[in-house]
């Protein structure tokens, strides 16, 4: 008879655990209760990985064989304050084609001008690639913030699409040093 009492309070405690994890989750991922626990709605609410990469073209596609995920260097932002934050005087002049976006706005990819004007980035002594690398900017500083689970995920999603849409081999994407593949 005991070990039926301690399988009942087994199972009840289990129950309980799974239901109170079931809640936690569904408050940290900020969706309605009706949404169900486990949803992946915030992530499948954000833009296709695919359409970011092929569709936001404005010219004919360019060669490129290298991809470089960077630190933005900052806590948060977007194109246009990050654009402010290194003295641009436009967001078309930013030195990056994508931004994988944090906050509010988690694993959000956006496309810079230079992406879809098919442009290279601008040499610089802050990045190691040449006029035929993708730049991917991740907004967070590389120290006190780090890039999240989401963003590190679509960015891996990104780089996979791009790698395949243009040819570019897994030697040839660079990523931060303290990057989770």
């Amino acid at each position: 008879m005991t070990d039926h009492g301690r399988t009942s309070r087994v199972i009840a405690s289990l129950v309980a655990s799974m239901t109170i994890g079931a809640l936690v989750l569904m408050a940290l991922d900020k969706q309605s209760l009706t949404a169900g626990p486990f949803s992946l709605a915030s992530y499948t609410n954000l833009n296709p990985v695919e359409k970011i990469a092929t569709e936001s073209l404005i010219s004919e596609a360019q060669h490129w064989d290298f991809v470089e995920i960077y630190y933005s260097g900052t806590m948060a932002g977007d194109i246009e304050q990050l654009a402010k934050f290194n003295g641009l005087s436009s967001s078309e002049d930013v030195n990056f084609h994508f931004l994988v976006c944090n906050g509010n706005r988690d694993g959000n990819i956006d496309s810079s001008m230079k992406w879809w004007k098919q442009r290279a980035a601008l040499p610089g002594q802050d990045w190691f690639g040449d006029s035929q690398t993708i730049r991917i900017c991740v907004v967070a500083d590389g120290v006190r913030t780090l890039a999240t689970d989401c963003q590190i995920q679509r960015t891996n999603d990104l780089v996979e699409e791009l790698a395949r849409d243009f040819n570019i081999s897994k030697k040839s994407i660079a990523y931060p040093a303290n990057w989770q593949l």
